[in-house]
Order: C-alpha cells, then sequence, then structure tokens
C-alpha cells in the first residue's frame, strides 16, 4: 500500500492526476486488491536493483517540470517587483494569495510555488522590519524586538504551508522556528547572566549556541530525509531545501566556534578566516553529503571552500591574478570529481559504513540502462 501510494503522489507531481482523485484512488484501487509486485525476471533480481531502477536520480529538481513553469514564473517576478514599486506594503500580500490560488492550489505549478514562496519571505522581512527593529549590536545586547522580529517568520510561513503544502515554506518555516530558539536562547542566557554585555565577554558561548541551532536544523533534514529513503514523496522536497540551508550554518557555526580572538566584533567585520579550518569543515561536509546523498548539502559549501583556497594560495608569493584563476581551477577541479564519480565513491563509502546505518540510506546504485 505504501508503494502505490508513492506511485499516486508522483502521478499528482506530474500533473497526470488531481490531489483529490489520487486521494480517491488509493482505496478504491486497494479495496480491488491492486498492489505493487515484482513480476516475472524482476522477482528475481536482487531488492536493490529494483530499487535502482526507480530511483535513478535522487535529486531531479522536482521544481522545475519545463519552460512552462518557467515563463509563468518569470511573469510572476514581474508582476510582483512592479506591484511592488507602485502599490504599499500591504498590497503584495493580497496578489501573493491570489496568485496562489491560482498558480499553486489549482494549477498545481511548481516553480512558480517557489517563486510565490520566496516573495512571501521577503514580504515577512519587510512586514516586521517596519514594525521591530532589532538594531544593529543585536549580539551584544539581544532585546524583546529581535524575538518579536523573528517569531513573525514561522507563522505566516507556516500558514502558507497548511494552505497551499509548497516544500519550501515548511523548509523555511523549520529554518525560522530554529532562529526563534536561537534568539529565546541567547536572551535566556544574557538574562541568567546579568550581564548587558554578556556575548562581547563570552563569544564563545554565543557560537556554540549558533553550532546547537545548526546541528539542529541538520538533524531536522535528516529526518526528513531517512522517512523517504528512495525520494519519492514531498519530504524529500522539504530535505533538499533544509539540507540547501544546513551546510553554510554549519560552516558559519564553525567559523564562528575557531575564529574568535577575543572580541566578537572584530571577527564579525574580519575578511580573512581561518583557512585549514575551513578547508576540514568543508571536506567533512562533502563526505557527509556524500553518505546522505545530497549534492545540495556539498554544493552549498563550495563557495566557502573556494575562499579557503583562495587565502592558501595568497600566503604565498604568487600574484594576485594566480590567485583568483588557481581558485578557479582548484574548485572547479573537486566539483568535476565529485560530480562525475558521485556514485562510485557513494559505494565505496557505503561498503564502509555498517549494515544497519547503509540500509537506512539512499541506495548507491547506477541506473538501469534501457
Amino acid at each position: 500500500m505504501t508503494e502505490l501510494r508513492s506511485i499516486l503522489d508522483e502521478a499528482v507531481r506530474q500533473e497526470l492526476i488531481s490531489p483529490e482523485a489520487g486521494v480517491r484512488l488509493l482505496p478504491f484501487l486497494t479495496e480491488r486488491g491492486v498492489a505493487v509486485i515484482g513480476g516475472g525476471v524482476a522477482e528475481a533480481q536482487p531488492a536493490m536493483a529494483a530499487e535502482g531502477q526507480a530511483w535513478s536520480d535522487t535529486e531531479t529538481p522536482r521544481f522545475v517540470r519545463g519552460f512552462h513553469d518557467v515563463l509563468i514564473t518569470i511573469g510572476v517576478v514581474v508582476a510582483l517587483g512592479g506591484l511592488w514599486g507602485l502599490a504599499a506594503l500591504y498590497a503584495v500580500l493580497p496578489a501573493i494569495i491570489v496568485l496562489s490560488e491560482i498558480l499553486v492550489r489549482r494549477q498545481r505549478l511548481a516553480l512558480p510555488a517557489v517563486s510565490l514562496t520566496i516573495a512571501l519571505f521577503c514580504w515577512t522581512f519587510l512586514l516586521m522590519s517596519f514594525f521591530f527593529k532589532p538594531g544593529t549590536s543585536a549580539f551584544n545586547d539581544i532585546g524583546a524586538e529581535a524575538t518579536q522580529f523573528v517569531a513573525g517568520f514561522p507563522i505566516i510561513l507556516g500558514l502558507y504551508y497548511a494552505r497551499y503544502r509548497v516544500p519550501l515554506s515548511l523548509a523555511l518555516c523549520i529554518t525560522s522556528a530554529l532562529a526563534l530558539v536561537l534568539t529565546l536562547l541567547l536572551r535566556l542566557m544574557q538574562w541568567a547572566s546579568g550581564d548587558p554585555q554578556f556575548f562581547s565577554n563570552h563569544p564563545l558561548l554565543l557560537a556554540v549556541a549558533f553550532l546547537v541551532c545548526a546541528l539542529g536544523l541538520f538533524a531536522t533534514a535528516l529526518y526528513f530525509d531517512l522517512g523517504d529513503r528512495l525520494r519519492r514523496t514531498t519530504r524529500s522536497d522539504i530535505a533538499f531545501w533544509l539540507h540547501l540551508g544546513a551546510a553554510p550554518a554549519l560552516l558559519f557555526s564553525v567559523r564562528l566556534l575557531m575564529s574568535f580572538d577575543g572580541n566578537f566584533l572584530d571577527v564579525a567585520q574580519a575578511v580573512s578566516i581561518k583557512t585549514p579550518v575551513i578547508v576540514i569543515s568543508v571536506a567533512v561536509l562533502m563526505l557527509i553529503g556524500l553518505v546522505i546523498d545530497r549534492r545540495a548539502f556539498v554544493t552549498s559549501g563550495l563557495l566557502s571552500l573556494g575562499f579557503a583556497i583562495y587565502g592558501i594560495f595568497r600566503q604565498g608569493s604568487a600574484t594576485v591574478d594566480t590567485y583568483i584563476f588557481t581558485t578557479l581551477i582548484v574548485v572547479g577541479a573537486i566539483v568535476l570529481i565529485i560530480g562525475t564519480g558521485w556514485m562510485p565513491l557513494r559505494r565505496i563509502v557505503l561498503r564502509a559504513l555498517p549494515a544497519a546505518i547503509s540500509q537506512r540510506l539512499p541506495p548507491a546504485v547506477l541506473a538501469a540502462t534501457p
């Protein structure tokens, strides 16, 4: 029954049937004994190979289905941009809702749903900025306005997800909820210490708080990932967006944790970072992305890797042009090696893991040849 539900969900995503038809078809087919089973030669094949045929590329972006979606998205962006420039802030929200009802709820267009979710996020940011201004020294004095500013995001994005079921909206809702937890945690630490400059005097605790929330975001992404091992449902889409934010958050936390020289503001304003730490951190993130089969998790750390490699070459005697071009060559080579050898590398890594862990991860098999 689980396999049948997954097939019907895929049919809904490809707009072959409506969501209502998918809900009605499941009990109808189940009552009549319809099931997904192997037959003939397929029955004698290993289970992993059968999974591989249905699972050839687990990170195909399901929010890009064709140029029709791209064309509609361009129209959405242009129309909302014009409305944003001419009308008041409050006039943009009704436009987002009307477009969401037509394009997301009725027509089930994926890419316009992403653009409308981003528009709603930007609208929420401007709205919260209008009412609450946390100030530039937020990390020195975490006030009530900082918490109130963040609190609006999970509420508005959560309501949007409840209505339209856009995976990005839930991912942003979860991320902003963790940001709210972070502000509450920082305020609690500051209140317990009785020192308004607590984080300037104890920057290490600030870095630890950031790291805890970043790990929480990664754990949440992993929870959605493990619940959809073959990447057939919207849980995988939600995990995709969460992983896209988790990798930079982890990198930022590690940088913050390893870069303190005693004054937080000096570190925050510094351009240079400790290059070896970032190189090691990105390497670890790449290994994690390989294990969990998330190219998005690896990709989001490549920018920091580029800066790190740039810093290594800059310590030598090469010219500025040499730094830049050498960095581009090294990063490009890493991307090509990982991209072309993704599945063979995954098989090597998964063989080194205990069976209890590897069996819960996406299988490392090549796509079946037609």
